[in-house]
């Protein structure tokens, strides 16, 4: 039975450029800002039509370069955004832990970011209460967390996300990049974490450009190119397309992508 099932699932954006030399009252005057002008804005499409399923129990990869509408995809299986057309569908409970920073509040403290994140991702308030002390310790954050989260590190703010992402126990886990930040002994800890998943056959979506995370951990994965799936299939054989591709176009560096 598929965890994960995305269905012809298209998303774009609409750019709008003012030229650069254009001052704050020529573009209101000239209705460049809050106008439609001609020539001033487009759509990008991030995600192009894309279907694909994830099984239960099993692990996906996702790999492209900058821009190729990973970090989109993913953002569209979390339910931030929503498909401009097409479907998804997620069986159980979704835990999201996405770019460092989505869902906080930086002005609040950790410990209030945590009860806010804990009810987002279906937990209850008395479930976040007899947690709490769980989180915190496994985040290692206790003379931290009643302070704002805006004095964070991003290898805290890391700490913090995962932390209570793992603690709602869910059927599905989005993870977009975030253990490529903080200390090697708390990445660690995560992934003694996520091997705990694997074990409980969770079902798991790894966004990254690390051949080995993905290679160890990864059972199949899919190859994002432009907004587009380009190929899909077992982890070691996406991968070695995917970088045959890269050193045919060295110019562009392997980097996460961001939302168009």
């Amino acid at each position: 039975m598929d965890a994960i099932t995305v269905e012809r699932v298209s998303k774009r954006f609409r750019l709008v450029a003012i030229p650069k030399y254009a001052t704050l009252k020529e573009s209101i005057l000239t209705f460049q800002l809050f106008g439609r002008r001609r020539g001033l804005e487009r759509f990008v499409k991030a995600v192009d039509d894309v279907s694909f399923s994830v099984p239960e129990g099993t692990t996906l990869g996702i790999m492209g370069k900058n821009g190729s509408g990973k970090t989109t995809l993913l953002r569209l299986l979390a339910g931030i955004y929503c498909p401009d057309s097409g479907s998804v569908r997620i069986r159980g409970a979704i835990a999201p832990l996405l770019s460092l920073g989505v869902g906080f509040h930086p002005d609040m403290t950790g410990r209030e970011n945590l009860k806010i994140n804990g009810l987002v991702l279906g937990l209850s308030p008395r479930q976040i209460e007899s947690r709490s002390d769980e989180i915190i310790e496994f985040a290692e954050l206790r003379e931290f967390i009643d302070v704002p989260v805006r004095t964070y590190s991003s290898g805290m703010y890391m700490r913090l996300a995962f932390s209570v992402a793992a603690s709602v126990n869910p059927s599905v886990l989005l993870l977009d990049e975030v253990l490529s930040v903080g200390d090697e002994a708390f990445s660690a800890k995560c992934l003694a974490r996520m091997r705990t998943f694997k074990e409980q056959k969770k079902t798991i979506v790894l966004v990254s450009h690390n051949r080995a995370l993905l290679s160890s951990w990864c059972d199949d994965a899919i190859w994002m190119d432009r907004g587009s799936l380009r190929l899909r299939g077992p982890v070691q054989q996406v991968i070695a397309a995917y970088h045959r591709d890269m050193e045919a176009s060295p110019s562009e560096p392997m980097r996460d992508a961001t939302p168009i």
